[in-house]
């Protein structure tokens, strides 16, 4: 089996020095969120995507008179594998050989082949049964097709490793000699074709490598950054340096004179706020990249820094705690957690802060978009071809149909490549060029200056424990300015789609329950990140449950086992949770069981409570998030103030395990993308000004402070009618916990504020 390529372009020479960076899924979808939450007939799942979903073999499935098979996939690869997995899907009910199976991929179209935005961990979830019955339905028509050209009765026949035999005189024909016939009858209706039972299948549920991963790993895969197109440009842009800022003036004559330079274009500062729209500046065309640099440099610019000139991280930090000091509005009541807490026996308080966070993919932001005679053709590492096409159209007063998105690989994503703003910097530009393809480079300093970051967060927990210990009270203040501040008037409040990542629907068994959402105003583009809001609002709850356990006296597992209480099945709705990710809150109801049976599963592994030599400690944390459980173990030790993580050992019950190989994959990338946020990641503004400009300034994680060893547990995956859950994203919220409450085991020391940097020293 192999991946085909996504396009003609020409390799280039950093291969040979670059090995490919892999990367994940992200995010929700806010403005398609939002109609389903104002629907009168909610519609759930893939149903309530724009677009929704296809099941149609002619769309996804080819067979060539060779026998080849090729698979369509319409969404995007940014190593989370899908690829190969969505892939697999249809092969397996098509009974197709492996081996002689090529992916393909799509155009952003749709219309064509429905909702094509990768983000909020949903591909399989979504399409595991679509694609299923796409692929069973190919499977009937070979099977037609060879037993009329037998004339016999269909019955007698069935597909087998890409042949179909007529059962009773053995007789035999393969796919390729079937394809013609096969194409020519009508697709059979989804509710009339006959699945395979797991036992059948052949590839769901076993390890089946990437696709793409002699491409990536041999550096001959083509991302969005290899596009090329004969006589075309290279652009790089100097965007304001303040988000809402615009240039009020720009003196280009030296940048003319740089060899190379084609073209100086000045793009307008859109109106706030922005969404989806380019920050605007001044852009420098010419022959290649370097030269574009150098002319960038060249320009003397004045800024007008416009409204957010003076915002500071450490002021506004102070201002997010002393709101979250103040109540609410109330995001989820249960009792009177007020009153429990006056009268509780013992009370805790703290309070949890994560700044800013930047995707910083591998591979920044790139496209290459042709834009003449009315048409537009753009190449682009994106993970929504749809949003791509429907801005350009409407920037350019085009018709959609007149728009055509093809999508590379994505050198990393998280989230950031949801937004395509540099599409239509490129689509613009060539226009601008009259014609002459562009190709938009954003460096990594670009890249890291203007990404949608992550929120920044203040939580404030109280808790009550009665006299015995057990906690019967519960507050949680949540302060963060929210995604909802880049597409219309700043909501100043969470969106309840952002309060159903693990603030009010936290599944504790405590009667008097009480969240708030309080006020934070943004200052730049807020957007969302790999597990989104999950990252604060798990951090604060499950490091505030450890220290709960410490004031009781407790073994912080045991204790969180017992705050998540009897085995239940909650309907999310009764948590004051309305959106449960955009699933059915029948099909995908809360059950406590899983969600303690990955923790036990986590403690099983890292060896809980066992004895630890001195300056060694163990943590742990849970959380349920695109409708997955998972929790993670962390051994950690200390010497001489110097953090060694040991071991991590994470757990995972996503329902149905489609491609085991790559949710263990998933797993791992989570967890050393959670250390690297715990301990390095920090996005800091100073007059307005992102501070950090690369990897030097915005770390992450080197091979030697990962985890020595890392173990994945995949638990439960063999209820087969059960609903997948998402995988790409849920790895990461339990990590920043676990490893700070292994740090305070080891040490004593309790790590309120994120990234932890040199803390353990001071």
């Amino acid at each position: 089996m192999k991946a085909e390529p996504f396009d003609n372009f020409d390799n280039i020479s950093r291969r040979g020095l670059i090995g490919a960076g892999g990367a994940f899924v992200l995010a929700l979808g806010l403005p398609r969120m939002a109609l389903a939450q104002t629907s009168e007939a909610p519609r759930y799942g893939a149903d309530g995507q724009s677009g929704g979903w296809r099941d149609d073999p002619a769309l996804f499935v080819a067979i060539g008179e060779n026998g080849t098979v090729t698979i369509t996939c319409h969404r995007a690869e940014m190593g989370q594998g899908i690829r190969t997995s969505l892939a697999m899907v249809i092969a397996d009910e098509l009974e197709a050989d492996w081996s002689r199976v090529h992916v393909a991929q799509a155009v952003g179209d749709e219309a064509r082949y429905g909702n094509q935005n990768t983000d909020g961990s949903r591909s399989m979830r979504h399409l595991f049964m679509p694609l299923r019955r796409c692929g069973a339905a190919a499977r009937t028509m070979l099977e037609q097709a060879a037993a009329a050209r037998w004339g016999v009765n269909p019955g007698e026949v069935a597909a087998s490793l890409h042949e179909v035999i007529h059962r009773p005189t053995g007789r035999k024909l393969g796919y390729g000699a079937l394809a013609k016939d096969a194409a020519a009858l009508v697709v059979p209706d989804r509710a009339a074709v006959t699945l395979k039972t797991p036992a059948q299948f052949r590839y769901i549920g076993h390890a089946v490598p990437s696709a793409d991963g002699v491409a990536i790993t041999t550096g001959c895969a083509d991302y969005g950054i290899d596009a090329r197109l004969p006589d075309m440009l290279y652009a790089v842009i100097a965007r304001p340096p303040v988000y809402g800022g615009k240039t009020k003036s720009v003196d280009k004559a030296a940048a003319f004179k740089v060899p190379g330079v084609v073209d100086i274009v000045d793009l307008p500062a859109p109106t706030l706020p922005s969404a989806f729209q380019p920050l605007g500046g001044v852009a420098v065309l010419a022959a290649n990249t370097w030269a574009a640099m150098r002319g960038r440099e060249a320009l003397t610019i004045t800024w007008d820094d416009g409204p957010n000139a003076a915002y500071n991280s450490a002021a506004y930090r102070a201002e997010l705690e002393r709101s979250a000091r103040a109540p609410g509005q109330i995001s989820r009541s249960d009792g009177d957690a007020e009153g429990a807490l006056g009268k509780a026996a013992k009370r805790i308080e703290a309070e949890y802060y994560i700044p800013h966070l930047a995707q910083a993919p591998m591979e920044p932001p790139m496209a290459l978009a042709l834009t003449s005679a009315g048409r537009c053709e753009a190449w682009a590492c994106t993970q929504d071809p749809q949003a791509a096409r429907d801005l350009i159209a409407e920037a350019l007063k085009i018709p959609v149909a007149d728009v055509t998105i093809h999508q590379t690989l994505l050198g990393g994503g998280f989230g950031r490549k949801s937004k395509p703003d540099y599409v239509l910097e490129a689509a613009l530009l060539s226009r601008a060029a009259k014609g002459r393809p562009v190709k938009v480079v954003w460096t990594r300093e670009d890249d890291l200056h203007h990404s949608y970051f992550h929120t920044v967060s203040v939580e404030r927990l109280e808790g009550g424990l009665d006299a015995a210990g057990r906690t019967v009270a519960w507050r949680h203040r949540s302060a963060a300015p929210s995604i909802g501040s880049i597409f219309g008037p700043d909501p100043k409040h969470q969106l309840p789609f952002e309060q159903g990542m693990g603030l009010r629907n936290v599944a504790f068994a405590i009667p008097d329950f009480r969240a708030e959402t309080c006020a934070a105003t943004a200052h730049t583009r807020i957007g969302w990140f790999r597990s989104v809001s999950n990252i604060p609002h798990c951090f604060a709850v499950q490091s505030f449950v450890a220290e709960l356990a410490a004031a009781a006296g407790r073994d912080p597992k045991d204790y969180l086992l017992e705050l998540i209480g009897p085995d239940r099945t909650i309907d999310p709705r009764a948590m004051g949770d309305t959106t449960n990710y955009g699933e059915d809150p029948a099909r995908y109801p809360v059950e406590t069981a899983r969600l303690k049976a990955v923790i036990e599963a986590a403690a099983k592994g890292i060896g809980w409570g066992r004895k630890l030599a001195a300056s060694r400690g163990l943590g742990i944390a849970a959380h349920y998030s695109f409708v997955t459980y998972t929790a993670c173990a962390i051994e950690v030790s200390v010497t001489n103030g110097q953090l060694t993580v040991e071991r991590a050992d994470i757990a995972v019950d996503c329902g149905p395990q489609v491609n085991p190989d790559r949710i263990r994959s998933q797993m791992e990338g989570s967890v050393v993308m959670g250390i690297s946020l715990a301990t390095l990641g920090e996005i800091s503004f100073r007059d307005g000004r992102v501070q950090q400009d690369n990897f030097d300034g915005y770390e992450v994680t080197r091979i030697d402070a990962a985890p020595k060893i890392t173990e994945v547990h995949l638990v439960g995956g063999s209820a087969w009618d059960a609903p997948p859950g998402g995988v790409g994203e849920p790895g990461l919220p339990p990590v920043a916990p676990a490893l700070c409450n292994a740090i305070h085991a080891a040490t004593g020391k309790r790590i309120r504020a994120l990234p932890i940097k040199d803390q353990i020293n001071n």
